[in-house]
C-alpha cells in the first residue's frame, strides 16, 4: 500500500510556533508493529471495519505523517515505559525507571508545569493506575517509577485537571502504607473524585477531576465486556477520553492532554493474546473519538504513538498454504476471558480437570490433554523451555494457544523496536521519516508557543 498523496509535504499547510493551542498525545504502551497488525486484522474480520489509525492511512483529504521513532533511554536501547514517556514528558533521555530524573540524579521540569505555568490545562488518561509510569511522566519527578505513593501526591502539588485511571490503593488513607487521604486532599482542593461511571458523568465539567475506577489497573476490555458490573461502573478508554475533552476544549487558553491504553503491554508481557488484541482495539476507540473531536480544526497537535514494542507478537502461517490461519484468528471472536482472569481464579493446587474448565470457560476451546499438562507444569515452574522468558505460566498458556489462534510471541520483554509514529496538525511538516523520541518533546513546547516557560526554573 502506497502513501496517500495527503502525506506528502508540498500538500501540508506550513506551520509554525503557536499554531497549536492544543496538544493530544495518545500513547499505546508495548504495542509492536505485529500488534497493530493484529488488532487490525480482528476487528476488520470481526466487526467489519478497519481500526481508525489504519482508515487515516487509507485516505488522502485529512494530511498527516507518518515515520518511525526511536525510543531509547539513556543506558540502554531497549527502554522501559518511565524513560520512554519521561523522554517525551521532559526532552531528556534518562535511565530506564526513573520519571523525568535526570542521570546526573535531578529532577526535571515536566510538560505538564510547563503547559500550566503558560496557563494552559492540563489532562492525564489511563487504563493503568493513575500513578504508573506512562501518566506520571508527564506531571511528576521520581527517581523510581514504584514511588507511586509520591507520584499520587505530586499530581495533587502539580494541579493536574483532569486524572482518569485506575490505582485507588495509591490514593485511599486506608491503603496508603502513610495513612493520608488523598481524596479528601484532593477534595479540598476543589476536585470533585469520581469512583465510577456514572459519577464521572455527573461531575461537574468546570471544576478538576479524580477519577479513579479500581484498587490497580482497570480491566482488560475481554473481561469488562463480559462481566456486567465492570461494563456499568468502569468507563472504557474512549468514554473517559470524551469525557476530558469536554472537560478541557472549553479552556480559552487550551490545553494539553495524554491518553494512554496501558494494559496492551501487561497483555504483551504476559503472552495474554485476546488482553492484548481487545485492547488494542479500545486504544483505537479512544483514537475514533480524537480524531472526530479535532476533525475540522486548526489548532489541535494530534499525536499517536507507541513507547515501545513488547513480546513482537504476529499471526503465523497455519495450515497447507497456510489457509488455516485466518479461521484460527476467528477463534478469538469466542473468547470471554483473559489468561489474568484464569490465574486469579485457579485454585491453589488445581487437578487437571479443573485447568481444563476454567481455560474452557476463558477460551471457549477444547484443549488438548498434553497442552492441559504443560500449563499445569509450568504453574509448578517444572516446564523447562529454551528460552528463559518463557517459562512463565501465562506465557506456556500463551504459546498453547498459538496451536488454536495462530498468534504466537517471541518472548514476554519490552524489544528495542523503532515504533510506529503519526502526527496530525500544526507541526507536522516539520516531521523527518525517523524521528528521536525526545523531538516530540521539542514540537510539543514549539508548536504550542510555550518554549518560554520550558526554559524557565
Amino acid at each position: 500500500m502506497g502513501l496517500p498523496r495527503a502525506t506528502q509535504a508540498a500538500s501540508m499547510k506550513r506551520s509554525y510556533e503557536g499554531d497549536a493551542k492544543n496538544v493530544i498525545f495518545l500513547v499505546v504502551d508495548g504495542m509492536s508493529h505485529g500488534t497493530f497488525a493484529l488488532g487490525d486484522l480482528v476487528k476488520s474480520r470481526q466487526y467489519g471495519e478497519h481500526l481508525h489509525w489504519t482508515q487515516l492511512y487509507n485516505q488522502t483529504e485529512r494530511p498527516y505523517h507518518r515515520g518511525l521513532m526511536d525510543m531509547a533511554s539513556a543506558n540502554s536501547i531497549v527502554t522501559d515505559s518511565a524513560a520512554a514517556a519521561s523522554s517525551w514528558g521532559s526532552g531528556q533521555r534518562i535511565n530506564n525507571s526513573g520519571i523525568n530524573w535526570s542521570t546526573e540524579g535531578k529532577p526535571l521540569r515536566s510538560i505538564h508545569h510547563i503547559f500550566r505555568d503558560a496557563g494552559k490545562k492540563t489532562g492525564l488518561v489511563t487504563t493503568t493506575r493513575m500513578t504508573h509510569a506512562t501518566p506520571a511522566a508527564f506531571a511528576t519527578a521520581v527517581p523510581s517509577r514504584n514511588y507511586e505513593d509520591q507520584i499520587a501526591e505530586q499530581y495533587l502539588e502539580a494541579k493536574v485537571d483532569v486524572l482518569m485511571g485506575g490505582g485507588h490503593r495509591h490514593f485511599a488513607g486506608d491503603k496508603r502504607d502513610d495513612g493520608k487521604d488523598l481524596y479528601g486532599e484532593f477534595r479540598q482542593a476543589g476536585y470533585t473524585v469520581a469512583r465510577n461511571k456514572a459519577e464521572m458523568n455527573a461531575a461537574p465539567s468546570e471544576k478538576p477531576i479524580l477519577g479513579i475506577y479500581g484498587d490497580s489497573h482497570l480491566p482488560y476490555t475481554t473481561d469488562h465486556k463480559t462481566d456486567a458490573e465492570l461494563a456499568k461502573n468502569v468507563p472504557t478508554l474512549a468514554e473517559m477520553t470524551a469525557s476530558a475533552l469536554d472537560r478541557l476544549d472549553s479552556h480559552p487558553d487550551g490545553f494539553i492532554l495524554q491518553i494512554e491504553g496501558g494494559r496492551v503491554d501487561h497483555a504483551a508481557h504476559g503472552n495474554d493474546v485476546s488482553g492484548l488484541i481487545y485492547d488494542m482495539i479500545a486504544f483505537d476507540d479512544a483514537v475514533g473519538e480524537v480524531l472526530a473531536f479535532t476533525e475540522n480544526r486548526d489548532d489541535m497537535l494530534v499525536i499517536i504513538t507507541t513507547d515501545h514494542g513488547n513480546a513482537n507478537p504476529g499471526l503465523n502461517g497455519a495450515g497447507p498454504g497456510y489457509n488455516n490461519a485466518p479461521l484460527m484468528l476467528d477463534q478469538l471472536h469466542t473468547f470471554r476471558h483473559t489468561n489474568e482472569w484464569v490465574f486469579s481464579n485457579m485454585p491453589e493446587d488445581p487437578s487437571a480437570r479443573q485447568v481444563r474448565e476454567l481455560l474452557a470457560e476463558a477460551t471457549q476451546l477444547d484443549l488438548a490433554e498434553m497442552d492441559i499438562e504443560m500449563v499445569m507444569k509450568a504453574m509448578k515452574g517444572e516446564l523447562a523451555t529454551p528460552y528463559r522468558a518463557e517459562r512463565t505460566a501465562s506465557s506456556v498458556l500463551g504459546k498453547v494457544l498459538a496451536n488454536y489462534v495462530s498468534v504466537n510471541f517471541i518472548g514476554d520483554v519490552h524489544t528495542g523496536d523503532y515504533v510506529e509514529l503519526t502526527v496530525l496538525g500544526p507541526g507536522m511538516d516539520r516531521m523527518d521519516s525517523f524521528t528521536r523520541n525526545t523531538e516530540l518533546f521539542d514540537l510539543m513546547v514549539d508548536m504550542a508557543g510555550v518554549r518560554a516557560m520550558a526554559k524557565s526554573a
